[in-house]
């Protein structure tokens, strides 16, 4: 199983990014899919789930601001985060959490 992110990078507050995870090695629609976040010195921690039949979950702190999506013909999925806070800035992991597989991150750094 790999995955692959994408998307990352710099951004003012307030401004929008749309992370991609291209999945392959998997029958991708029958995963739950996830993206975490870490920033240094602390643990990997949950951002946001999207379940085989599309059910969402989101941590607290990014609901209302962040989206999370799937394209199973394209075995991909997506997080699209608007309304950027410098408290978002992290590296950001895709994961399927169902095969313990990860990514191998994408930075996302807030400015403000």
């Amino acid at each position: 199983v790999q995955l692959v992110e994408s998307g990352g990078g710099l951004v003012q507050a307030g401004g929008s990014l749309r992370l991609s995870c291209a999945a392959s090695g998997l029958q991708f629609s029958a995963y739950t899919m996830a993206w975490f976040r870490q920033t240094p010195g602390k643990e990997r921690a949950f951002v946001a789930s999207i379940s085989r039949g599309g059910t969402t979950t989101y941590t607290d702190s990014v609901k209302g601001r962040f989206t999370i999506s799937r394209d199973n013909p394209r075995n991909t999925h997506f997080l699209q985060m608007n309304i950027l806070k410098p408290e978002d800035t992290a590296m950001y992991y895709c994961s399927v959490p169902g095969l313990n597989t990860w990514g191998q991150g994408t930075q996302v750094s807030v400015s403000s």
